[in-house]
């Protein structure tokens, strides 16, 4: 891997190098070793508090890859695309369910035991394992998604590739998603944690904890197993005092129950909407 990550980083620096075969090849063998999750653009990290690490020059890498491209047709039934990028294909030995006309890129990864319904993966990311990818979800490029993950119907997981190494999205194990939330900018969403429907974040979104005597704030990190709905807070505009959109943690998921009773407690006990 040190040798890919070299002549990668040699060609991003001086894309004339793409014409020599190595250089070529490196990039060619990174991006199979994504489609395969033989690499990922994020690691998590060992220690739960610890920070997930990014490999700039993997995103390097897929940016590397559309310069080597060229559009071209592709014929998949009755449907047509034209495209610099392949499919991902042999899903059936990978064990994935797609539903179509559900689309995931080559480049990206999904574990064994993962559905995606009619929405979209696009390369660089990844996709654990029991993951539910539900309709018209759009999981961006090198968006990093747990095991046991639901991304409810319309959720938009933001992606990145400019400027190499900066911080995906990451929505980490057991993770539920509620409809029509948006989550970007590299937020990450940590273990079990609930979003309701229509709660949008972003690095710079106040996510606020109003569990206890004084709200207590978070920003691009959402805290384990926290339940959390769209809210808003007042702000002195010149033209007077309007509300800004924030993120509301309501509640706690516990962790004495498996992930089905958790959920179905979070929705009955907060009345969160999906």
């Amino acid at each position: 891997m040190k040798d890919l990550e070299k002549l990668v980083s040699e060609a991003h620096a001086d894309r004339s190098r793409l014409a020599d075969p190595a250089h070529r090849e490196a990039v060619l063998q990174t991006i199979e070793a994504l489609d395969k999750g033989q690499l990922r653009v994020a690691t998590p990290p060992d220690e739960p508090d610890g920070s997930w690490t990014t490999h700039a020059w993997i995103t390097q890498a897929v940016l590397l890859y559309f310069g080597l491209r060229g559009m071209e047709k592709i014929e998949v039934g009755p449907f047509e695309f034209h495209d610099k990028l392949p499919l991902k294909r042999d899903l059936d030995k990978a064990g994935v369910r797609v539903v179509p006309p559900g689309t995931a890129r080559y480049g990206a990864f999904m574990e064994e035991g993962s559905v995606l319904m009619p929405g979209f993966v696009n390369i660089g990311a990844y996709v654990g394992r029991g993951a539910m990818v539900d309709t018209w979800v759009t999981v961006g490029s090198c968006a990093q998604i747990g095991r046991d993950v639901h991304l409810a119907g319309g959720v938009g997981i933001g992606g990145v590739l400019e400027p190499p190494g900066a911080t995906p999205v990451v929505i980490e194990d057991g993770c539920f998603i509620g409809s029509r939330s948006v989550v970007v900018d590299g937020v990450r969403v940590r273990r079990g944690a609930v979003l309701g429907a229509n709660v949008v974040l972003t690095s710079s979104m106040a996510i606020i904890d109003v569990t206890g005597s004084e709200p207590r704030e978070y920003r691009g990190e959402v805290p384990e197993r926290a339940v959390v709905i769209p809210g808003t807070r007042p702000k002195r505009f010149a033209a007077g005092e309007y509300g800004v959109p924030c993120a509301l943690i309501i509640g706690t998921r516990k962790e004495s129950t498996d992930r089905k009773t958790s959920l179905n407690e979070v929705l009955r006990d907060f009345k969160v909407s999906v």
